[in-house]
């Protein structure tokens, strides 16, 4: 079978212009990035908001790539005979040319390719990590690196398969019609929705809408086989509703379930509970604290055993998990400090399961650092307030706010009973660390949590810098 594409097949879809070089080359590795160029790759320069990579084609071809796809660039004007050993194409739009490029690479693998979809309003990431680590253990895996889920990302993993022999795949919205072009490059073979929360509801108007745009999902799938998760409350009226209908297959906790957990344990840095599958119950053990992992692990038990693991293999795939960065991210500094680094990104439901495991803990005080929650529109200062109450709920000794809504955190934890004196609120990231730095002691606990455009990793590397030398 085919694995790759060349040259001809790029321009054939693209219908792009050869502008010089060999249209038999064979094209293994592609990006995006000067910076990750491997020798022989195909760099796709793609204009961004602060930058237009096409300007770049010349010092990819000095980093080592062998082909160059770019736009408006007039090679009339350029000395190109001295890239004679290279390729150039040129295409109308680069963005539009990768997911094009991406799409004829998928149809290579044909329609049986095991294709894995993942999508949500939380959870993604670590779904995504949890299933991949679970096939890992019989099948070789392509997996979604870190959270390149959207428009470039997604295309670019799909441009990474080569031996593998099923792909895990994340796809990530904000707004309706973005998932649909996706699942039309991935063409997934099972598709996960893992919640419907708020997340994006700023853009969407409501969770209903949010449903909507997941279900785009199914529109890139032949045969429909769709695995949710049968605890949340508009996945499961959607599933009692269609499930005549369509393939679905449910995981749970609480309603009953293709595949459910009992006897759940949460402890500080792990979570046991019996999974019953198949008519079989085993004891499985999540290198990581919570009820949402508990939730994932499920899923991954669940798509582990439709592509036909063993009990064995299932088990071990759990319990050998390792997450992404910045994804619930535990570090121990000196002194049994510990920061807990969640910073990638937040909505109520996450902020308020990270919350959850942060009361677990026993030892040490308990300190929250938290940041402003986007793209929640009309319902910004509503779920801000939540995180406030769920501060409350969850024993939180220390609580620094940072950002225009999460103010309404501060305001709603102290009309909930947090004392004046255990609040602090910070102008910037600076600001959070010369708190920090005053009142830190040993064994605390430090959560930081906000949508990623507060760059709370950037407070998250400093500290683990600082604290590391005292």
């Amino acid at each position: 079978m085919k694995r790759n594409l060349i040259v001809e097949d790029i321009i054939n879809c693209t219908k792009g212009e050869l502008v010089l070089g060999n249209r038999d080359f064979e094209c293994k590795g592609f990006t995006t990035d000067t910076r990750k160029i491997n020798k022989d790759d195909v760099y796709i320069g793609i204009k961004g908001e602060k930058s237009d990579g096409n300007m770049l084609w010349e010092e990819a071809f000095q980093k080592g790539a062998k082909v160059v796809i770019v736009q408006n660039i007039n090679f009339e004007n350029e000395n190109i005979s001295i890239y004679k050993d290279k390729i150039i194409i040129k295409v109308q739009d680069t963005i539009k040319a990768l997911s094009q490029i991406a799409t004829a690479k998928r149809e290579l693998y044909g329609e049986n390719f095991p294709v894995v979809a993942v999508t949500g309003s939380v959870g993604k990431t670590s779904t995504k990590d949890i299933i991949a680590s679970v096939l890992s253990k019989k099948y070789n895996v392509l997996k979604t690196q870190g959270n390149n889920n959207n428009g470039i990302g997604l295309p670019l993993t799909i441009l990474r398969l080569q031996d593998e022999d099923v792909a895990v795949i994340e796809m990530g919205m904000n707004h309706f019609g973005e998932i649909r072009a996706l699942t039309n490059i991935a063409k997934p073979t099972i598709s996960v929705i893992t919640n419907i929360g708020t997340s994006h509801i700023g853009n969407l108007g409501s969770r209903e809408n949010i449903l909507k745009a997941k279900l785009e999902i199914l529109e890139g799938m032949k045969n429909k086989i769709l695995v949710v998760n049968n605890d949340n409350d508009l996945l499961h009226n959607y599933y009692e509703k269609n499930k005549n209908d369509i393939d679905i297959y449910t995981f749970g906790i609480e309603n009953e379930s293709d595949v459910m957990a009992k006897n759940i344990k949460l402890k500080e840095d792990c979570s046991e509970f019996i999974c019953r599958l198949n008519n079989k119950e085993f004891n499985v053990k999540v290198p990581t604290s919570g009820t949402h992992f508990v939730l994932n692990s499920l899923c991954a038990a669940l798509i582990g055993n439709m592509l036909e693991l063993s009990t064995e293999q299932i088990k071990k795939g759990i319990e050998e998990l390792e997450l992404s960065k910045k994804r619930m991210e535990i570090i121990e500094v000196c002194k049994g400090i510990k920061i807990i680094n969640d910073s990638y990104n937040a909505s109520y439901e996450s902020t308020k399961a990270v919350l959850e495991y942060l009361n677990r803990i026993n030892v040490g005080r308990k300190i929250a650092v938290l940041g402003d929650m986007f793209e929640l529109g009309n319902y910004s200062e509503e779920l801000h307030k939540k995180v406030g109450i769920e501060v409350v709920k969850n024993n939180i000794d220390i609580l620094i706010t940072c950002g225009q809504y999460a103010k309404y955190i501060a305001e709603e934890a102290e009309i909930n009973g947090l004392k004046k004196e255990q609040i602090y609120n910070a102008q910037n990231l600076e600001e959070i660390e010369n708190i920090l730095k005053q009142i830190i002691k040993e064994n605390d606990n430090i959560l930081l949590k906000a949508s990623n455009g507060m760059k709370f990793f950037q407070l998250a590397e400093k500290l683990i810098q600082d604290l590391k030398v005292i």
